[in-house]
């Protein structure tokens, strides 16, 4: 029987978001950004481990944080490499020490705050059927194509041809970890997520509409609007 594997992505130092430590290890009501995340995912029946790929220097304070909270699943913490697509690697040849092929792989941000329980549900059951899911954010505004050196609008794109990519997303193990142990790292810096690196290996991506705010923590008004809104929801 296939298990699943969230991998939390949280290897960047958070330059702009302008503090002095990178934003996911940021104090939230005494507890770091992340440990929300992590421990929503933990409650979760349909997660089996965790690997946490992690900025480098913050290696032992995660294994030891994380250790501190008794999740109750097997939690492995693996230094992210120096982009995005290596520390998706890193995580992923973690998992192939135990992983198999028809595992589902679920790859969070630690910048999206939010865990849509039952979208993540809906994100594995469709990463069986099809290869790959997401979790997208549907568009309910007016949408625009401009242009970047005018700021003027060129034309109107129809809403509902758009999503924002949203967490988490899935792949099954197999496949998406022969594309990362085979790509060179110019061709896996070329995309801009694991869901277009899918893409362009012709794994089909399964869109699920999530409800959930598609707040992403970049900037520091972005963590004021979590401080916000966070007490109703991990409370």
């Amino acid at each position: 029987m296939s298990e699943n594997i969230l991998m939390l992505m949280m290897g960047g130092s958070g330059t702009r978001f302008g503090a002095k430590i990178p934003k996911q290890f940021t104090d939230v009501a005494g507890k770091p950004l992340f440990s929300y995340i992590v421990e929503k995912y933990a409650t979760l029946s349909c997660i089996h481990s965790i690997i946490i790929v992690c900025n480098n220097q913050w290696v032992d304070y995660t294994k030891e944080y994380t250790s501190s909270l008794h999740l109750g699943k097997p939690v492995r913490v693996v230094a992210g490499g120096s982009s995005r697509s290596e520390s998706v690697r890193n995580g992923l040849a973690c998992a192939s020490e135990y992983a198999n092929q028809d595992d589902v792989v679920l790859i969070h941000d630690a910048t999206h705050p939010y865990v849509d329980e039952e979208g993540v549900a809906r994100v594995i059951q469709a990463t069986h059927e099809c290869g790959g899911a997401t979790l997208g954010a549907c568009q309910y505004d007016t949408v625009y194509q401009i242009n970047p050196q005018t700021q003027t609008i060129e034309d109107v794109i129809p809403r509902q041809t758009i999503v924002s990519g949203a967490s988490p997303e899935a792949f099954r193990f197999g496949r998406i970890w022969e594309i990362y142990r085979n790509a060179t790292i110019p061709e896996l810096e070329s995309y801009t997520s694991a869901g277009a690196l899918a893409r362009a290996y012709d794994i089909v991506m399964k869109v699920i509409p999530t409800d959930y705010i598609n707040l992403k923590i970049t900037y520091r008004q972005d963590m004021d609007a979590f401080m916000h809104l966070f007490h109703d929801y991990y409370f």
